[in-house]
């Protein structure tokens, strides 16, 4: 499970390195390479292994639903497979970078089955609005 938050650096060429704790659990796995995608303003990156999953959930949906067609047009536009080099680094696609902002400075968040990547500023902020709204009694629920 992909938890807990990590921040990088971007070089210039776009290659980030990904936590040493992901990448334990992609060789885990035996995962070599990531799936990226776009989704609300950040990127999402899934194992290889679970991406299989997501698309075969998504090939079982109606797509005769405008939703459904809308949401995976969206969601399967950004997808770029991105394999781990030696040094456990990805290179994140240009448009992917610009689609979420990302500058030098990155942060990773697990997000259980997969990981957010997030422009530092932008998750910074994000996480203070998150912070204000969250509703204490869902650990209720959840524990």
């Amino acid at each position: 499970m992909f938890s807990g938050s990590f921040q990088h650096v971007m070089d210039n060429k776009g290659r980030v390195s990904i936590p040493a704790r992901y990448r334990d659990i992609l060789q885990e796995r035996q995962d070599r390479q990531l799936i990226l995608t776009n989704w609300a303003g950040y990127i999402l990156a899934f194992p290889q292994s679970e991406w299989v999953k997501v698309e075969a959930n998504l090939a079982e949906k109606n797509l005769l639903s405008p939703k459904i067609r809308n949401f995976q047009r969206f969601f399967l536009s950004g997808v770029e497979e991105c394999p781990l080099d030696r040094q456990g680094r990805i290179l994140i696609p240009q448009h992917l970078r610009d689609y979420a902002n990302l500058n030098r400075d990155l942060t990773m968040v697990g997000a259980t089955k997969c990981f957010e990547i997030w422009d530092r500023a932008a998750y910074e902020a994000h996480r203070r609005q998150l912070e204000e709204t969250l509703d204490p009694a869902l650990l209720d629920e959840i524990l």
